[in-house]
């Protein structure tokens, strides 16, 4: 079953809802759409002239993290085939519904709506990865069941041996990266931006209200000033790859 388009959830403590919103507008190049869900915890990043793909959720408990959402023809369908390979249901909305992977990462199945028009770099960079952070010993499972649920997309080894990439078809705005943790913790997400110059990036990112965390090879991992963490990776905005590859 063909995913249409993909999502990326940043998910942030409500408390915290507005500086994250007004952060990830900014890093995006993009506008808030109206407040969606019970509490208005909900909201999209409206590019110009293109379909969104990145949407902030501010939760009621702990620190947040991130989660993809696959927009499909059919959910009922979507849902079958994930639990069949082993993922868990956590919530059926009607319309939707909430998933958790065999290793506890939530992901959502939601109605396509028509997207087709990827979102444009802005301002050097482009937030088009999640990164599953997948503790040792559920890492061989995760990739299995990823790579069975996302049949058609690309399933390879990444540029380091703890990294496994799924890249989807082209066209689609955001891809995975499964990480596998060094230590054993329950698995968790964060997101990733493909940055033409990571150290300008950062600076702008900085200038936001973001701060510094570490560096590592090719990839800075940032805080934004709603408390998340995420990475500032060297890979080319514009196609995802790393130089020379």
């Amino acid at each position: 079953m063909s995913i249409r388009w993909t999502y990326a959830f940043a998910d942030r403590p409500a408390a915290r809802f507005e500086e994250a919103c007004a952060f990830w507008t900014a890093v995006t190049g993009t506008r808030l759409s109206g407040l969606r869900g019970g509490s208005g915890e909900f909201t999209t990043l409206l590019p110009e002239g293109a379909d969104p793909c990145v949407k902030v959720q501010g939760v009621a408990d702990g620190p947040g993290g991130a989660h993809p959402d696959f927009a499909v023809d059919d959910v009922t369908g979507f849902v079958v085939r994930a639990r069949g390979l082993g993922a868990e249901p956590v919530a059926d909305h009607g319309d939707w519904a909430v998933l958790r992977s065999p290793a506890g990462q939530l992901f959502c199945a939601v109605p396509w709506q028509g997207e087709a028009v990827r979102p444009p770099v802005a301002h050097g960079s482009r937030l088009d990865q999640l990164a599953l952070d997948v503790p040792p010993s559920a890492y061989e499972g995760e990739v299995a069941f990823w790579s069975g649920l996302l049949a058609d997309w690309q399933s390879l080894p990444g540029s380091r041996p703890e990294f496994h990439v799924l890249k989807p078809p082209h066209g689609l705005p955001v891809r995975l990266l499964l990480q596998r943790l060094g230590t054993e913790r329950p698995a968790s997400a964060h997101l990733d931006l493909a940055c033409a110059d990571i150290d300008a990036t950062r600076a702008r990112h900085e200038r936001l209200g973001a701060e510094l965390v570490a560096r590592g090879g090719h990839w800075t991992v940032m805080r934004d000033p709603a408390g998340g963490t995420y990475c500032l990776t060297g890979r080319d905005p514009e196609t995802g790859a790393l130089p020379g590859r």
